[in-house]
């Protein structure tokens, strides 16, 4: 599995290879024809690593679906990453506190976790994120979302608006503007690709605490 990759792809279980020949199709067309594609041990996911913006790409792929939608037949989600750490708390919060810079005073948030293959604690990566963002917390409609996607010994994280991921099924709907953490919801519901959690931020606030089953 690649290390240092900045997207994550969600297909149906069994079309990981598939997805990630049509992935680096995709890729090609936008201009990057020597992009790095891998699955995971995770069913249901691949992940790339591209020269381009990750967050350009996904709205260069939304255009690209609209006009060729025939040409996404294995890929139903992309999610794009903007730094890879370690898989420890720490490093997970150093890397959020970072980039949560981009949030602007003003601006509301929340954190999403979405894991697999790992024992660390959902709750714990959100309470040590949302200590490190000085921003108001909005569990329903954000202005960002702070993602932590959990892939075993790796973690990527992204700090993202609504419309900077992609959902083909979403797109076929023609649902627009969903929050990103109903589209991983409905990926996990639909798809079965990935045992995903999501602990909200606002228990940071709260006096005690207990453990989540």
């Amino acid at each position: 599995m690649l290390d240092d990759f900045n997207l994550i792809v969600s297909t149906s279980r069994g079309n990981e290879r598939n997805t990630c020949s049509e992935l680096w199709y995709l890729l090609g067309e936008l201009g990057d024809k020597g992009a790095r594609v891998d699955v995971t041990p995770a069913i249901g996911l691949v992940v790339a690593k591209t020269i381009l913006d990750p967050v350009d790409v996904v709205h260069k792929l939304r255009t690209l679906f609209k006009e060729r939608p025939w040409e996404f037949r294995y890929t139903l989600k992309v999610t794009p990453v903007r730094r890879v750490v370690q898989t420890d708390i720490e490093e997970i919060k150093k890397a959020s506190a970072d980039l949560a810079r981009e949030i602007n005073a003003g601006e509301t948030f929340r954190v999403s976790v979405e894991k697999r293959h790992t024992n660390v604690s959902g709750r714990e990566i959100i309470e040590a994120v949302a200590s490190c963002i000085d921003r108001k917390v909005n569990l329903e409609r954000p202005d960002r979302t702070v993602l932590v996607e959990v892939l075993g010994k790796f973690s990527g994280i992204s700090i993202l608006r609504p419309e900077d991921i992609l959902s083909t099924e979403r797109e076929r709907l023609g649902v627009s503007h969903v929050s990103v953490a109903s589209i991983a919801i409905l990926s996990t519901i639909e798809f079965f690709s990935a045992f995903s959690i999501e602990v909200f931020a606002e228990v940071v606030a709260a006096s005690s605490l207990s453990e989540i089953p």
